[in-house]
């Protein structure tokens, strides 16, 4: 008990505060989403989304104290698993909402491409940093570059074209900071905007047309635009302090589509209003402030790396979420970290989060 009082006051105060609060704050937001769902349905996602929250969480705290060289030892051991489930969901998996993504073991369903990025900053980590030389070199930089491109492939042909992407900037981080020299550094961002136009003849019809609504608002106001513009109704009726916990019209007569998952920031805005998304948003910036600060105080090559592609991980859901729930980025299904409800990206957030207490309790100096 005295041994796991002391590991427990090692974390970063701030980190598990920060994830107490917007625990908090997720469940009271999803009760008011959900409510009517519950009510027809039957079904308690708050309560399921709190017992996941305590796996999670026990999860991240089994992570967070064995040092993370250990896991780095079996990291592409663990990467390939996480492909091999890739692979299995594009051949039996489970299709929901137009997409193909879960796949069931021993009766739980869980979505593979959710836990593949935590893994993928893993293995990334593991190979720059046995190797950062590797980034000084234009033969060196296509093995990092194959590394991520493979999970990224697999999950654009899902189609799961939020997730796909998230997997850039994660890229992207992790080189600069371990050392990439500036012109190849330019030459990739250069190279991916001059093939960017070539991924329209690979998207899906559903997927054109949330483009298409992201130019135009209002080309199909009843059908691909929809659910947009109900949330930026949603997030603007709420003003600056919102309508009251369990007041929002949007919300509660049903207007809002997947007001629980990817759009429970529309439901943040209109009943909380502009005081209580500030607040929010603070939270995440304080988290990922904190994450960046470890990252800043690791020596180790290996432990910087994982601290830094897990907190662009974080940042970049919450951007892409808020951005696609303001109109601001087109609607690509991205949930927001610790808030909306879902079992696979709470779980895989959990674990970055464990990776991320694991580098600051074992290579930094507060």
């Amino acid at each position: 008990m005295l041994s796991q009082l002391s590991d427990f006051r090692k974390f970063d105060r701030v980190i598990i505060g920060v994830l107490l609060l917007l625990f908090i704050f997720g469940l009271m937001v999803l009760f008011s989403a959900a409510y009517q769902r519950q009510a027809s349905t039957g079904r308690n996602f708050v309560l399921n989304q709190g017992i996941w929250i305590i796996l999670g969480l026990f999860l991240a705290y089994l992570i967070a104290k064995t040092s993370y060289h250990s896991f780095l030892s079996v990291a592409y051991v663990i990467f390939a698993i996480h492909i091999f489930f890739l692979i299995l969901v594009l051949v039996m998996g489970k299709t929901a909402l137009g997409a193909q993504r879960w796949i069931s073991i021993g009766g739980v369903g869980f979505q593979p491409s959710e836990f593949v990025k935590v893994f993928t900053v893993l293995a990334l980590a593991r190979m720059i940093g046995d190797d950062p030389a590797c980034l000084k070199t234009k033969r060196g930089l296509i093995k990092p570059f194959l590394l991520v491109l493979l999970p990224m492939v697999l999950i654009f042909k899902q189609p799961d074209l939020g997730t796909a992407i998230v997997l850039l900037p994660i890229f992207l981080a992790m080189i600069w900071v371990g050392g990439i020299r500036l012109k190849y550094f330019m030459a990739i961002i250069f190279s991916g905007l001059l093939f960017l136009p070539l991924f329209w003849f690979y998207l899906k019809e559903y997927q054109r047309d949330r483009l298409m609504v992201f130019i135009n608002p209002n080309a199909d106001p009843l059908g691909a635009g929809y659910t947009i513009n109900q949330s930026k109704i949603a997030i603007g009726s709420g003003l600056l302090f919102g309508k009251g916990w369990l007041s929002g019209t949007q919300n509660q007569l049903n207007f809002l589509p997947e007001r629980h998952t990817d759009f429970i920031f529309s439901v943040v805005g209109e009943e909380w209003g502009f005081v209580g998304t500030a607040l929010m948003l603070g939270l995440f910036l304080l988290l990922v402030f904190r994450g960046m600060k470890i990252a800043e105080l690791t020596k180790d090559a290996s432990g910087k790396l994982i601290a830094v592609g897990i907190t662009t991980m974080l940042a970049v859901h919450v951007i892409i979420n808020i951005g696609m729930t303001l109109g601001l980025m087109p609607v690509v299904g991205m949930p927001l970290p610790f808030i909306s409800y879902g079992r696979s990206a709470l779980m895989a957030n959990l674990i970055a989060i464990g990776f991320l207490l694991n580098v600051q309790i074992n290579r930094t100096v507060f």
